[in-house]
């Protein structure tokens, strides 16, 4: 229950009522007004947070789970997170299974948060055992007491993002916006909020954000499953190999893939410009804006809005490593380390 005069009974309480923040450099060569809805002033720092919260009380509701049982999930670090953090407040256990592909940061701030963490390889298909989807099935069987999440096909994922994301964008807008673009990856955030949004106003305009290597921009323009697609990429939460049923694709009018270069890239200069420290999956829904906007997708009067799922804290061995960075290929002379900016007094 929240209080008037901001004094909490947990950290649960602050799930949700995020802000709207105005970008004025990112985007300011184009039409239109952006603001950002920034999801890392949730106690967990991500969006997750309200799948999480939300996916556990109807779990209790309904009966499924009972003190002392145990949750298992799957995640890229951020659902996680949320859930290692709400099984604290209410007395569960928790085991994840998390792909190779997460950041070491994500991964220790897992174990800090008491979970059972299984790191299985990024780069298998969905149906290989050792992929993250079947170590936690197979651990659900072989654990008495135990409750599979499942994100990536659980509707109440969407329901969380109707309930909570949607209508406070609407009333933050005051039903002015005109554009939703968010990150797709389980496609519970951007298919809950635009649900919401598109009943309100059936006009608003749906942008999925996708990678390259990703199945999903594809299905949804042809509704086939294309493995052709499919290859390794770097940026987390993003994207999948297979087709999530938390996606509701007839409420996203279109996607736009980024690559993961320029997505690094552009998440950096967030920081720089607009002063917010802000996720990988950020940067890739800002650099999809980038990209319609050089088309010329926005007019005056339009009100966009990008969903910026997480913080950038989790991703200092990553996207905010010169060290990662340069590795990857990704430093040119457009775009030189930031390392240079620091002087060593001996």
């Amino acid at each position: 229950m929240k209080h008037r005069n901001q004094v909490f009974d947990n950290v649960l309480d602050l799930v949700g009522n995020t802000p709207l923040i105005k970008l004025n450099k990112m985007a300011s060569k184009f039409k239109g007004n952006f603001y950002a809805k920034v999801e890392s002033f949730n106690p967990g720092q991500s969006s997750k947070d309200r799948i999480a919260l939300y996916i556990i009380e109807e779990a209790e509701k309904k009966g499924i789970l009972s003190p002392g049982d145990t949750i298992i999930e799957t995640t890229s670090g951020n659902t996680g997170f949320s859930i290692a953090m709400v099984s604290i407040i209410k007395g569960y256990d928790c085991v994840l299974a998390v792909s190779s592909k997460s950041s070491a940061d994500k991964i220790d701030m897992l174990k800090t948060m008491g979970a059972k963490v299984y790191v299985c390889p990024a780069h298998v298909s969905a149906d290989d055992p050792r992929s993250y989807y079947q170590v936690a099935k197979r651990l659900h069987e072989e654990m008495k007491g135990s409750v599979y999440i499942n994100q990536y096909f659980n509707e109440l994922n969407i329901d969380a993002h109707y309930k909570s994301t949607g209508p406070e964008i609407w009333k933050q807008t005051e039903g002015k916006i005109t554009h939703l673009v968010a990150c797709s990856g389980t496609g519970g955030t951007i298919s809950g909020t635009a649900k919401y949004l598109k009943e309100q106003n059936p006009n608003i305009k749906v942008i999925g954000v996708d990678a390259y290597g990703s199945v999903i921009k594809k299905y949804h323009e042809t509704r086939e499953f294309d493995e052709k697609e499919i290859y390794p990429y770097r940026i987390e939460g993003l994207g999948k190999n297979l087709i999530p049923g938390a996606t509701d694709f007839d409420v996203i009018d279109e996607f736009v893939k980024v690559t993961d270069e320029d997505s690094a890239h552009t998440a950096r200069l967030i920081a720089r410009t607009e002063g917010m420290f802000v996720g990988y999956t950020s940067g890739a829904a800002t650099q999809a804006i980038l990209q319609l906007g050089e088309k010329g997708r926005f007019k005056k009067d339009d009100y966009v809005v990008v969903i910026y799922p997480d913080h950038g804290s989790r991703y200092m061995s990553k996207v905010y490593s010169d060290k990662w960075m340069s590795e990857q290929g990704f430093f040119d002379s457009l775009n030189e380390a930031a390392a240079q900016n620091i002087e060593y007094i001996k």
